[in-house]
């Protein structure tokens, strides 16, 4: 199987009732452990990546790396997909890459710019038989890139969302209902807006839904970092059970980024501290491939409903 867009994808998932999930890649070891946990798990899977990934790893190297994947796992549908597109220029050039889905971030700017920014992405990419992906509404925190302020954030208004899709012609829509980027999503407790998100779906019910920073910031990665000499105090993610909620309301891809950090890096520190004489990078990458693996895996099993839908 070659890669996929996630058009069929995203059909499966509102038909079903299912999430798939977006794992942020930047190098080889992530790819192993995400894509040998959906053929653990049967389940579709998108590999996404952001500009400043491919800053690091070189747009040519994250294709070739994902091919072989596909090569590997021929049965498991994979997309890839363009994080947080920041300009035209970045989205088509991953249209000219490869990439069979791309995302292009216009929620900074006031709506109608947004509309006619993201309406030049989508007319470009839609004749390479590419998607698309926008954004409406702010969501607070810190991620590679993108930095917004608490008081900057909004919730995405249900209305703008029907006459955005409608103008655009855009094939998924990411939305603000309360996640937010980064480690530290929330003060005090955890709390999504699903009427929020209902009243969206009743606007635009054929357009799959998108949550981003939607990392767990599972607990126990956190206190093994920290345990090896990591420094991440009040780490604190979207709950499980928020996230399940989530994917059988409605959402078709959920965003995963913090976590996939925090298992490679737990698994790196652990070695690094139970084994000070370790300098063989095989010795510390493959435990780390391992935690990011069943990271992944309970992504796809227990919160998503992924598993056994490939």
């Amino acid at each position: 199987m070659a890669l996929v867009t996630t058009k069929e994808m995203f059909e499966k998932s509102m038909k079903e009732g299912f999430a798939i999930g977006a794992f942020n890649v930047n190098n080889m070891e992530l790819i192993q452990g995400i894509v040998e946990a959906a053929a653990e798990q049967n389940s579709p899977v998108i590999l996404q990546a952001s500009s400043s990934a491919i800053k690091y790893a070189k747009i040519n190297y994250l294709m070739k790396m994902i091919e072989a994947a596909v090569e590997e796992h021929p049965n498991i549908p994979i997309a890839i997909h363009l994080d947080h597109g920041p300009d035209f220029e970045t989205c088509k050039m991953c249209v000219d890459s490869g990439f069979t889905s791309i995302m292009f971030d216009g929620s900074k700017y006031d709506f109608e710019e947004n509309i006619r920014l993201t309406k030049e992405v989508v007319d470009y990419a839609h004749s390479k038989g590419v998607v698309v992906e926008a954004e409406l509404g702010k969501l607070a925190g810190i991620e590679d890139d993108v930095n917004v302020s608490e008081a900057d954030a909004m919730y995405t208004d249900p209305d703008q969302a029907e006459e955005f899709v409608r103008r655009t012609g855009v094939d998924s829509l990411a939305i603000a209902i309360g996640t937010s980027h980064g480690a530290y999503k929330f003060k005090g407790e955890a709390k999504l807006r699903f009427d929020i998100l209902k009243q969206i779906k009743d606007k635009i019910p054929n357009t799959p839904i998108v949550l981003h920073g939607a990392s767990t910031v599972i607990p126990e990665l956190v206190e093994m970092c920290n345990k090896y000499g990591g420094d991440i105090p009040g780490a604190k993610g979207v709950p499980d059970e928020i996230l399940h909620e989530a994917s059988m309301s409605g959402v078709s891809k959920i965003n995963v980024d913090t976590d996939l950090r925090l298992a490679m890096t737990a698994g790196i520190r652990k070695v690094f501290s139970e084994e000070p004489n370790v300098f063989d990078p095989r010795k510390y990458l493959i435990p780390a491939r391992e935690l990011v693996k069943e990271t992944v895996s309970h992504k796809m099993k227990d919160v998503f409903g992924s598993a056994n839908k490939a």
